[in-house]
Order: structure tokens, then C-alpha cells, then sequence
């Protein structure tokens, strides 16, 4: 699976351990927990409260001995990858570990030992945000870890790993125009999820690296340490340090600060242009003009005599021609620069759907 966890690897907005939070007034409920580090829950009973009074999901707290058998003491083949909050381990839970707990595959997402208050405050906002949410495309969370500096989450294990490893591999078999259709539509069903919850969330870091694929091929949405409340009431936007990953970032979120469910948007019609072009969001390898793959592409997505030549060449044409015309369309509205143009996740998965049967549909070139 590579590094299918890893994050912000090609972040100009990465954030130091040291790095200042975001204010009280932009935080969002599994943020909003304290005004100082030195009053952010810390240990096992105090964020055990905290989670208790706004989950409704349960959840298992494993002790570190645990999570050693489990992982066989954090063997280095068992690394599924790592980056910037520390690694992240395959696991079994077997039936003799404790009684009650189902013996399954899982990933186990050990934080850096440092304890910082950034990457603290990342964990806790994990662990009570999917405490709170759960959705069949986004990555289930199974229980945590919070013993003296360790603090670790434990998922359900996504065999397949991450889009981005499977779409950019140089070993695996490209994937197929269905499946890449299929992996849209789950993450499009996300996203529309959260953007559509009692209290709207924005989940700020959408990208391939970030949805993860079970068997099957199904999308599902991981990593919400940079969730954040979407705007309520007449507010149109909430204000908050730039963060998330070059590439990905809507514009007007880069020049403002303004963050509403429309950045989200934007982010999403970037990966369905990688889905469509098989090219990564930025790559220094490529001609100077197409390292950025928005600014290449958009001005191509509307040109029907020119659109075929992005196309993913990989796919050695087998797509139908109407199914990639309506997702290049589909994109081109994502990327509108004016976010106000662009649609709602909602309206992009009914787009989406049609999408699911076009390959029967339509035959390919």
C-alpha cells in the first residue's frame, strides 16, 4: 500500500510541531476544546469524558501492549506508510485479545512520539469527529489509543490502500475508466455527507492520498484532522489559517483565508481531473506548462477535439467518449475560479450517478 497515509507531502502550507492554533472563535466543536495547550485533554480520562459526551459511536480504547500484539510489536513489514504525524502499522485483532472485540484486519495510525500540541490536537479532533459521523464513505474508526505520549488511532484496514497509489503506480494495472467512476462517486457521496450533516462540516484536505479503497474498489474518505465547521446562519464563509495541500487548495481559499464547502469543491474537481488525466495535481517531471495540471488542463476540458488528448493514455481508449465529455464538464465546473459558480456536492454526485452505467452504455473508442 505504499504510502497511502502519508500527508501534506507536497504541502506548502505544512505546520511546524511548534505552530500556533487556529483562534477559539474559528475552531470547530472537536477543536474548540481549549484556549491554551496546557488545558487540552491529555489524558486517557479526561479525553475519554470528552468523547463520551459527544459521540455516538462507540468506540474501543486499546492499551499500548495492545496495539504491540496486535501489530507484533510494530514490525517494520507491517508499515503500511508514514508521514508527517508518524506511521501507520497493518494489524490483526484475534479473539484471544480481549473478550468482545470482533477479530478483524485494521490499520493502526501511530502519532509522533513528540506530543505536540498541533499533532494533539489533530488526534483529538479525529478521534471525536468520527466519534460523531459515520457514513459508508468515510473510513470507520475503530478505537484509540491515549497512554503517557502515545496517542494512536486504530481504523478499519483498506485493503486496496490509497487512490493516489493506485492511480499513479508504475506496478499496478491502471485502473479502469469504471472503477475510476465508481471511486468519484463514493468520494463525491462523502463529501456530500459532511457538507450536508446537521452541523455542515468542510473537510479541507480532499485528495487522492486521502481516500482510501477497500476491496472492492469503494471510496472512502480518511485522515479529518483539518475537518472544520462549515459557516451557519447568514455567515457566508469561516475564517481560518490557510492549511491543506498545494495543488488541492481552492484559490480564493489561498488568497483570503475564506473557507466554505465550495473549497471543498474545488479540491474535489482537481482529483476527478487527475481520475480523467492520470497525471498528478503538480509534477515537477512534466514540460513547464504542465506542472500545474489545472491551469494545463482546464482551458483543454471544454475543447472536444482537444480533450481526448489528456486523457489518461493508459487507458488505451477503452472509455466512452459521452462518459468522459460529461466528467470533464463535471470538473470545469468544479475548478470555476468564481466558487459561487461552482456546484454542490450533492448536485455532482446525481451527476456522478448516470456516470455508474456509461461504460454499457456507450461504446469506447
Amino acid at each position: 500500500m505504499g504510502n497511502c497515509w502519508c500527508r501534506w507531502e507536497t504541502s506548502i502550507y505544512r505546520v511546524s510541531s511548534n505552530a500556533k492554533s487556529e483562534s477559539p472563535k474559528d475552531q470547530s466543536p472537536s477543536q474548540k476544546v481549549v484556549k491554551a495547550p496546557s488545558k487540552l485533554p491529555s489524558n486517557p480520562e479526561e479525553v475519554e469524558d470528552l468523547r463520551r459526551s459527544t459521540a455516538t459511536n462507540p468506540l474501543t480504547v486499546f492499551t499500548f501492549n495492545e496495539l504491540k500484539i496486535i501489530t507484533e510489536n510494530f514490525r517494520q513489514d507491517y508499515m503500511l506508510g508514514g508521514g508527517g504525524f508518524g506511521s501507520v502499522y497493518k494489524g490483526y485483532i484475534s479473539e484471544d485479545l480481549r473478550e468482545g472485540l470482533e477479530p478483524i484486519p485494521v490499520a493502526v495510525k501511530v502519532h509522533d512520539g513528540d506530543n505536540s500540541y498541533q499533532g494533539h490536537r489533530e488526534w483529538l479532533a479525529e478521534v471525536i469527529f468520527l466519534g460523531q459521523l459515520s457514513h459508508p464513505n468515510l473510513v470507520k474508526l475503530i478505537g484509540y489509543c491515549c497512554e503517557d505520549e502515545h496517542r494512536v488511532l486504530i481504523y478499519e484496514y483498506m485493503s486496496r490502500g490509497s487512490v493516489e497509489n493506485n492511480l499513479f503506480s508504475r506496478v499496478l494495472l491502471p485502473l479502469p475508466w469504471s472503477t475510476r467512476m465508481k471511486i468519484a462517486f463514493g468520494a463525491a457521496k462523502g463529501l456530500a455527507f459532511l457538507h450536508e450533516a446537521e452541523k455542515p462540516v468542510i473537510y479541507r484536505d480532499f485528495k487522492t492520498s486521502n481516500i482510501l479503497l477497500d476491496q472492492d474498489y469503494n471510496a472512502k474518505l480518511s485522515d479529518f484532522g483539518l475537518a472544520k465547521d462549515g459557516p451557519v446562519g447568514d455567515k457566508s464563509h469561516v475564517s481560518t489559517r490557510i492549511m491543506g495541500t498545494y495543488g488541492y487548495a481552492a484559490p480564493e481559499y489561498i488568497m483570503t483565508g475564506h473557507l466554505t464547502p465550495r473549497s471543498d469543491v474545488y479540491s474535489f474537481g482537481v482529483v476527478l481531473l487527475e481520475l480523467l488525466t492520470g497525471r498528478k495535481s503538480l509534477d515537477k517531471s512534466r514540460p513547464p506548462r504542465e506542472q500545474n495540471l489545472t491551469d494545463w488542463a482546464v482551458p483543454l476540458l471544454k475543447e472536444k477535439k482537444k480533450l481526448l488528448n489528456i486523457v489518461d493514455p493508459r487507458l488505451e481508449g477503452d472509455y466512452p467518449i459521452k462518459g468522459v465529455h460529461k466528467a470533464a464538464m463535471l470538473a470545469y465546473h468544479c475548478l470555476n475560479r468564481n466558487p459561487k459558480a461552482r456546484p454542490l456536492m450533492r448536485d455532482i454526485v446525481d451527476s456522478l450517478e448516470p456516470l455508474q452505467y456509461s461504460s454499457d452504455d456507450n461504446p469506447p473508442i
